[in-house]
């Protein structure tokens, strides 16, 4: 049974008079620069349902450019926070959209990079600060950023997971929880693993020179 966390009990030390929609906000807009990168010069922002309902009212919109700035939920200057994008010459849009079967409180946040490609997450606030990364440049997952994250891509084959969990191990990492996506028998598996410590570069290395194994992504807890 999943453990009462602070954020259960006391919600989060937050800046806003919403923890769904704006400390949740911020988290899923520091999600999305910790996945994404930082190297961005406009984000677009799709609001789904409550979201895009209210997101002036309750702050949502700022809450978001905040976190795309990598504040923290209590930081001072989220209520700056368009000021602070403008200043560093990054545009942020709004769009309303229906994004399908999702929570209500969620959002697609798009990163365009000067060369024009564009990245994507999509993340829901589901209650008292927590968050859900649900979607990465369209490919379901699912992880709440309250541990370290590795998002593993491999070819799918008998042993791949024993080797990347020996990987693992023997950098003395806890695996907290692990779930595997796959297209289909033998092509594309994608394997989201949370730990209980940060993952050091020297086993991320070590698990991208497995065979099979085509990119690895490390997201530190949110």
């Amino acid at each position: 049974m999943k453990g009462i966390g602070v954020f259960d009990v006391m919600g989060p030390i937050m800046i806003g008079p919403s923890s769904s929609h704006t400390a949740g906000a911020e988290r899923l807009g520091r999600a999305a620069r910790s996945i994404l990168g930082e190297e961005f010069n406009k984000v677009n922002f799709y609001l789904h349902g409550s979201f895009a309902k209210t997101y002036k009212g309750h702050g949502t919109d700022r809450a978001l450019v905040a976190g795309i700035l990598g504040m923290e939920t209590y930081d001072e200057r989220i209520k700056y926070s368009f000021d602070i994008a403008k200043e560093n010459k990054i545009e942020v849009n709004f769009i309303e959209e229906d994004l399908g079967e999702v929570h209500p409180n969620t959002v697609k946040i798009e990163f365009v990079k000067d060369d024009e490609s564009k990245s994507f997450i999509i993340g829901s606030s589901i209650g008292g600060g927590s968050i859900a990364v649900i979607n990465i440049d369209g490919e379901d997952v699912y992880f709440t950023g309250e541990y370290p994250t590795l998002i593993i891509k491999y070819k799918d084959k008998k042993g791949m997971i024993s080797k990347i969990s020996l990987a693992i191990a023997l950098g003395d990492i806890n695996i907290a929880t692990l779930k595997v996506d796959r297209e289909s028998k033998g092509e594309m598996a994608t394997a989201v693993i949370e730990t209980d410590h940060k993952v050091p570069e020297n086993i991320i290395d070590e698990i991208s020179k497995i065979e099979g194994v085509s990119s690895v992504k490390f997201i530190d807890a949110i």
